[in-house]
Parts: C-alpha cells; structure tokens; sequence
C-alpha cells in the first residue's frame, strides 16, 4: 500500500476532498512502485475526488518497463460496488488498461460492462479475488486507496508493506487513512526503510511479520 499522509495521519482536509499532498519526492517513490507492479488497486471514492490515477513518467523507469517487456504503465483496476464513474473522467482518456472489480447485489446480476472498461471480475471474497487476479498474471500488486478500500485489505491481512510518505502538514478533521474497522486485525510491522524525501516528506517503510504473510518480490 502506498499512501501520502499528513503529520496526523490524515488523508484528506477536514471538509473533505483531494488534499493534494506529496511532494517530488513522493512522487518518485511513488513511480517506483508503479514501475515494479503489474496492477494497481484504486478505490471509486478516490477515483472520482481526484479525477486520474498516477501515471509512470520518469524515462529510467519506462525503459526498464520496456526491456522487461511490460507495458509502460501497470493496469488499473477500479473497485466499485456501483461500477458508477463519470465517463468525463480523465481517468478514461489516460493511457492503460482499466479493469473494474465489482460486487454483486443480493440475487442480483451485475449489470452491462460500463463504457472504458475491457474487463469485469466478481468481488466476493479478498483472498479469492486476489488469486483470481494472480492467476491472470496480476502478482504484484499497489494499493492505492482509498481509506475504505485499504481497511478492508487490512483487515484481512492482505497488505504485505506500507508505503507512507509523511507530510509536513496538519490537516485535522476524520479523514485518517485507516478506518476503525482495520484494527480489528491489527498486525505487526517491520521497518524496511526511512528515507528523507526532501522538502520535510519522510518516506517509511514496513513489512507485516506475521508469519504466514507472504514474501514477494519488493519494489
């Protein structure tokens, strides 16, 4: 999971709304991460405040990407109850593959494939769905957000790292970047790495110690 945070662990302004934090170094560092994954996990909720998802744009990493013989940037895939997105949004002109992962109601079938999407898969069960997306050649995963999107994952104990830039900033308000329901299944974390981003932005690192987590390949 890769998140930029306030001082207070905050992911938004109190009112609501993009935050915009991060700096040129959380960025990087974000990149990074995009260049080493084959997918990325992103909430509707933040899809919409924000608009787009981050794309690779650093030349060291596209052509790493290339010579790898990966596409320049990972698929997205959107995770959505409703698979209701303003088409409008530049999220769909963006160069990539989009994805969308969608729960079906009660007794209900899902409905047709919403415009800007090449594929639908079915979100009952997290680890299910993870192995799913493993075995369609999604291994290494980003989790993007949001706040709801990594609870979940969290409480499940899904999440191998964090990834957190801390940001110079106090933003107040409820908006953390974990929500009450993820400590229910609280685990523990090994530091990997701290690195001054400059401009005041720390990055840290964790890695779950669980035993059973998993080990993949890191970014």
């Amino acid at each position: 999971m890769v998140l930029a945070i306030s001082l207070d662990g905050r992911l938004a302004p109190a009112g609501g709304g993009a935050a915009q934090l991060g700096g040129s170094g959380d960025r990087a560092v974000l990149e990074e991460s995009l260049a080493w994954a084959d997918g990325c996990l992103i909430g509707a909720r933040t899809l919409r405040v924000h608009g787009s998802t981050c794309l690779i744009r650093e030349p060291g990493l596209l052509a790493r990407r290339a010579a790898q013989g990966r596409s320049p940037q990972p698929l997205a895939v959107v995770v959505s109850r409703s698979g209701l997105l303003g088409p409008a949004l530049p999220f769909f002109s963006q160069p990539l593959s989009r994805w969308l992962l969608q729960a079906a109601g009660p007794a209900q079938p899902l409905p047709p494939l919403p415009a800007g999407f090449e594929r639908r898969l079915q979100l009952d069960h997290w680890p299910a769905c993870l192995a799913e997306l493993r075995a369609l050649g999604l291994e290494r995963l980003v989790l993007l957000g949001g706040a709801e999107l990594a609870g979940a994952l969290l409480a499940a104990q899904l999440v191998d790292e964090l990834h957190l830039t801390l940001c110079p900033l106090l933003l107040g308000g409820t908006h953390s970047w974990l929500p009450a329901s993820a400590l229910a299944a609280a685990s523990a974390w090994e530091l990997l790495e701290h690195r001054d981003l400059g401009g005041g932005e720390l990055l840290l690192r964790y890695r779950r110690t669980d035993p059973l987590a998993p080990r993949q390949g890191e970014p």
